[in-house]
């Protein structure tokens, strides 16, 4: 899993529950904003979404 993995961990995330979610948001996301689903711009929309 290597990179991937490793920024989860850095930012403290959940590498399964990341995935899943990148992987269902990645199919309709434009692909001029794909830096919105990095690990810690997912991680400040997690933060958003539970507050």
């Amino acid at each position: 899993m290597g990179k991937p993995r490793a920024a989860c961990v850095a930012n403290e995330l959940n590498p399964e529950a990341y995935l899943a979610d990148f992987l269902t948001r990645v199919q309709s996301h434009p692909n001029s904003r794909l830096d919105e689903l990095l690990p810690v711009a997912w991680k400040r929309l997690r933060a958003t979404d539970t507050a």
